[in-house]
């Protein structure tokens, strides 16, 4: 069990959140996938957020978070959306080609998403089911 502490706090929030691409398209690669958790880590930082897991298929992405009491999930997810299309577009511009994003008028991810909190199982249990989610094949779009 590992707290945090803040100024006037003491703390162990985490969430389990999930993103979907548009349409379910197949769009991640795994190259994608590992700059998506070095963006994801980026902007986690910016929140005082700790990544603590991620792993993703082609058509979705889970990741773990560790957050302060002071951070609206929904701000954290909507920068976290955000910021990652926005990379993700400018760094692999074959991801615009693909079906789902170009019929979708260029956007990345679905405007809804999953955010859990995890306190019932142990953490142990929700790492590891992130661990062992696939991979994405090594291909682009």
């Amino acid at each position: 069990m590992e707290l945090r502490t803040g100024r006037h706090v003491v703390f162990m929030l985490h969430a389990h959140l999930v993103f979907t691409t548009k349409r379910r398209g197949k769009v991640l690669t795994a190259q994608h996938l590992e700059r998506l958790k070095t963006i994801f880590q980026e902007v986690c930082a910016d929140f005082e957020v700790e990544l603590r897991e991620f792993n993703g298929e082609s058509d979705h992405v889970h990741l773990l978070v560790n957050y302060p009491p002071k951070v609206r999930l929904s701000e954290l997810v909507n920068s976290l959306k955000g910021v990652s299309s926005r990379r993700l577009k400018q760094e692999f511009p074959a991801i615009k080609a693909f079906w789902s994003v170009r019929k979708s008028r260029g956007v990345l991810w679905t405007p809804s998403y999953f955010a859990g909190s995890v306190g019932g199982s142990p953490l142990s249990v929700l790492k590891q089911y992130i661990e062992q989610q696939k991979r994405a094949a090594t291909s682009s779009p």
